[in-house]
């Protein structure tokens, strides 16, 4: 079985997927690179050297091999790119395809009528829906979007982002959280407005006020990181908000290892938000909001994490206040999420799961799992339930 992987670049969130399907498949997975990554996105430090990487070509440096892996596979996965008409035939050929896609219309639903974004569409994806070429959503609400423009009826799975899976002995994560003292809360992320980092300094005052004992730790840098310690300085919150800047990527680990409670608290711009499985594979106990696309497919409201509606800053208070003073139930919590993520939502699961649907094509059927990645995609309208 030889599998392609093309996109626009390979980043630290896709690594671990196609480092699984490398091991299982050797010199028969490889990955195409259409084009450099952003500056923007290297200075985010999402920087990888991609001609280390064994599997990896880059197209702009090899393009003749390249387009011969493309036609030469048996299972192609197309995530975004530029250069679609690199996929056009092979889409057309008769043999499998999947296309991994976020969010189309994040920025709001009633697009799915302009007649040019229709006809863009129709080129992309609509002309396919009787060929074999299947769709994975990369965010719960990625459905609902293809749904209104009749893409891929049927074929719609689930899927992701999958940082690192790590796994802890004993206990797990558990043993390296504080039993007494402050309840220990962190936010991670860039301090940009889609983000809501201000929800943070809020919530500080708010604690204060209740008389709760906590630390967060707020990590991070971006355009409203002056503003926000100006606040912070202001309000006399400085001995209970750490500021730490940008951390790199293992710094931010170890403070989800030893923290209780994370903050998730992206709005709807967020596609997915891999902080998410970061967060809950450390055994946080997660407030998040319902909006980004990771949360409906990750977390089960008080079950293994805490999900608020559509942004309400009331509600994330009152979570992250039931969990300060319910300190079994956020063990649990915290317990149930590192279970997810090491059992379900991983890069060695999602990469068994795509073997498993290949070798099922091949057999004249598709039977996708009951949950996790590769599992039906329901179509979850935003600020909606599922149907």
């Amino acid at each position: 079985m030889k599998i392609n992987f093309i996109s626009n670049y390979i980043n630290h969130h896709q690594i671990p997927f196609c480092d699984c399907l490398y091991r299982k498949l050797g010199e028969d997975f490889t990955f195409i690179q259409t084009e450099p990554m952003e500056e923007e996105r290297v200075k985010m430090g999402w920087a990888v050297d991609a001609r280390s990487i064994p599997y990896v070509h880059l197209l702009y440096e090899e393009p003749e091999v390249c387009r011969g892996l493309i036609e030469d596979c048996d299972l192609l996965l197309a995530g975004w790119m530029e250069q679609e008409e690199l996929i056009t035939g092979r889409l057309g050929s008769g043999k499998p395809a999947i296309r991994i896609s976020e969010r189309i219309y994040r920025e709001g639903q009633w697009k799915a009528v302009s007649p040019r974004g229709l006809a863009h569409k129709y080129r992309e994806h609509i002309r396919y829906r009787n060929k074999p070429v299947y769709l994975l959503c990369a965010g719960a609400y990625v459905a609902s979007d293809f749904s209104l423009i009749h893409a891929y009826p049927g074929k719609r799975f689930r899927f992701g982002y999958f940082p690192e899976t790590r796994h802890y002995d004993g206990k797990g994560p558990e043993e390296r959280k504080a039993e007494d003292g402050p309840v220990q809360i962190v936010w991670a992320g860039r301090m940009m407005p889609l983000k809501h980092p201000e929800f943070v300094v809020r919530l500080a005052e708010d604690l204060r006020e209740k008389g709760l004992d906590y630390r967060i730790h707020f990590i991070g840098s971006g355009e409203l990181e002056d503003q926000l310690k100006g606040e912070i300085e202001q309000k006399g919150l400085s001995d209970r908000v750490i500021l730490y800047g940008f951390l790199e990527p293992g710094e931010v680990r170890k403070k989800m290892e030893e923290s209780h409670i994370h903050l998730f608290t992206s709005n709807h711009l967020e596609g997915w938000g891999a902080v998410v499985n970061e967060a809950m594979n450390s055994g946080c106990a997660v407030v998040a909001n319902s909006e980004p696309g990771a949360v409906p497919y990750l977390i089960e409201n008080r079950v293994n994490g805490m999900i608020y509606r559509e942004g309400s800053y009331e509600q994330f208070r009152e979570a992250v206040v039931y969990l300060m003073e319910h300190e079994e139930e956020r063990r649990q919590m915290g317990r149930r999420a590192y279970d997810t993520i090491c059992s379900l939502w991983n890069a060695e699961n999602a990469a068994a799961q795509c073997l498993r649907f290949y070798d099922n094509w091949q057999k004249g059927r598709v039977e996708p799992p009951a949950e996790g990645p590769f599992s039906i995609a329901p179509v979850i309208w935003p600020g909606r339930r599922s149907v």
